[in-house]
């Protein structure tokens, strides 16, 4: 492991430009410091401009509305020294990541779709691609870190999930690859990821290394097709997994190895474009790595920028060091900026970060709205029906993984989900992981009802694999309290927003007369959506929900 260098003083400043030029480093979309939300991995704004002044080639954002945005993206480019990268992880649509924007239902709902209608998903992954790299562009950003290409058949799968296209590797390649021609369409960047496949893995990398233990054999029928197919459509980038492959690479997880960023990506599948890591301060590699070393190791595999290093400025020596002391040739850092600078000329920008104007923003934000209405109302499914009188109004009882993390996007105040119910005179109960535990240690009957109270149950229940969370989902025992809440004859109705898999584990649990909606979305849009399934049932309906875009 080489000495993390303190001091890039020596070095000349023709190769420290150069080295600059292969950093992406993370922002807040915020534009004050203290408004960051992630303090620990979003650089303060004087030593942001420092870097971007002395050329770091690339910044990737988190935080704050399109609006905000927007100015955020003008000031990085008037701070850089030249033609700058701007990334955000939007996978599921612009306004994932920035309110304001279009929100769009997670990938793996056109993946579901596809085995019933492969034509109908695969015009919308395009035209979903086509809207994320609009948004995007508006907001001043030229590079998109999706699709993910990850084939998701391990419903266990904690990180990836529902981020994946499809649950096989033709469903998954066929739709990354339409998304890839409308997003690039678009007039920005795509990035296929997680190299060489992140989907059938147990453990998140975010919080440690996961082992992916195939033969060649099986890499080439199940991981690597979606990225091949990512590939011939012209995917201008890909990212790297934080991963141990055995079978190519016993030594270092795939972001730092040569024979599979070198070996397989380049010289096997023919990518010409950019390589970049995933974000090198995940746990996967800091918990083994210095940054420095990071840094140093991945590009010596054959990456070509480097995400998020856990310290810019040892990054930044410890690669100088690395070209002093022979291991990096200046030859290969000069050819992954060159490669760098042929991706920002496929862009339809310039990389200054200026937004492009619209005339009409209004006008030109309806196409984009009327596709996910469509999304979410295409992708629902629904179970039961009560024919029966609406019963009473009883208990709300909603689960969410966080109200503090998740609060502001999918359950502020006057999210569908609570409010409607509310207003209708429904009593909320809100689940999340510092409310009070509901749970005992009845197998039979883990609701603790009496602490719940009286009356008829509306379960809505937020559930989908994400990363930090390592888990793919809900871990309560919800099977167990469908059926006491059935045998009780107290359970009103169950809405599922994200996991399809624990609807699948549901569904077949809805009492006859108990009316069930599962929506692959779980922004407000999907929430209102969803309400007004079971509104002819339960009294939750809106005559006005579907008379336009909703949010």
């Amino acid at each position: 492991m080489i000495s993390e260098p303190s001091s890039t003083q020596t070095t000349a400043p023709a190769l420290l430009r150069l080295i600059h030029q292969l950093i992406v480093v993370r922002a807040s979309g915020k534009l004050a410091d203290h408004q960051r939300g992630y303090p620990r991995w979003e650089l303060p704004n004087n030593k942001l401009r420092s870097l971007l002044e002395a050329g770091v080639g690339g910044v990737i954002l988190l935080g704050g509305s399109a609006a905000e945005v927007a100015l955020r993206c003008s000031q990085l480019g008037r701070w850089a020294a030249g033609p700058l990268l701007l990334c955000a992880d939007v996978e599921e649509g612009v306004g994932q990541r920035f309110d304001g924007a279009t929100w769009l239902v997670p990938p793996l709902a056109l993946g579901r779709l596809y085995g019933r209608e492969p034509q109908q998903a695969l015009e919308l992954a395009e035209r979903y691609g086509q809207c994320t790299g609009r948004d995007a562009r508006a907001l001043g950003l030229n590079w998109v870190l999706g699709p993910v290409c990850d084939v998701n058949n391990n419903p266990a799968n904690p990180v990836i999930n529902v981020r994946a296209w499809g649950e096989d590797p033709a469903t998954a390649g066929a739709l990354a690859a339409a998304f890839v021609r409308g997003v690039q369409a678009a007039g920005v960047l795509g990035c296929a990821k997680h190299f060489p496949g992140h989907g059938d893995t147990s453990t998140d990398s975010h919080i440690t290394l996961p082992l992916l233990p195939h033969r060649r054999e099986r890499l080439a029928a199940i991981e690597l097709p979606p990225f091949q197919q990512a590939i011939a459509a012209g995917v201008a980038s890909v990212m790297t997994a934080h991963l141990m492959l055995p079978e190519l690479d016993q030594e270092r997880p795939a972001t730092l190895s040569t024979p599979v960023l070198t070996g397989l990506l380049r010289q096997q599948l023919g990518f010409a474009g950019l390589i970049v890591t995933d974000a090198l301060v995940m746990d996967a590699i800091t918990g083994r790595y210095g940054a420095g070393e990071a840094a140093v190791l991945a590009l010596e595999a054959g990456a070509d920028l480097v995400l998020m290093p856990a310290d810019a400025d040892a990054a930044i020596a410890a690669i100088a060091e690395a070209v002093a002391s022979g291991r990096l040739r200046v030859e290969q850092l000069e050819a992954s900026a060159e490669r760098r600078l042929q991706a920002l000329e496929r862009c339809a920008g310039s990389g200054s970060g200026e937004a492009v104007a619209v005339a009409d923003p209004e006008a030109a934000a309806q196409p984009n709205q009327a596709l996910a209405l469509e999304l979410v109302q295409t992708t629902m499914e629904t179970a039961g029906s009560s024919g029966a009188a609406t019963p009473q109004a009883g208990i709300n009882l909603i689960r969410l993984d966080s109200a503090l993390t998740a609060a502001a996007a999918v359950l502020s105040a006057t999210a569908p989900a609570l409010a409607r119910p509310e207003s209708r005179g429904w009593r909320t109960v809100l689940l999340e992981a510092r409310s009070p535990s509901p749970w005992t240690t009845d197998a039979d009957a883990p609701l603790a009802l009496e602490r719940l109270g009286p009356g008829q149950v509306l379960l809505q229940l937020f559930v989908r694999g994400n990363p930090f969370r390592g888990s793919a989902g809900s871990a309560e025992p919800w099977p167990a309290a469908m059926r006491q809440l059935a045998r009780a004859g107290r359970l009103a109705g169950l809405v599922v927003y994200g996991s399809p898999y624990l609807w699948e584990e549901l569904r077949p649990l809805l009492p006859p007369g108990v009316p069930g909606v599962y929506s692959p979305g779980q922004m407000p849009l999907a929430q209102a959506e969803a309400l007004q399934k079971l509104g002819s049932e339960l009294g939750l309906g809106d005559t006005e929900a579907s008379a336009g875009f909703t949010d």
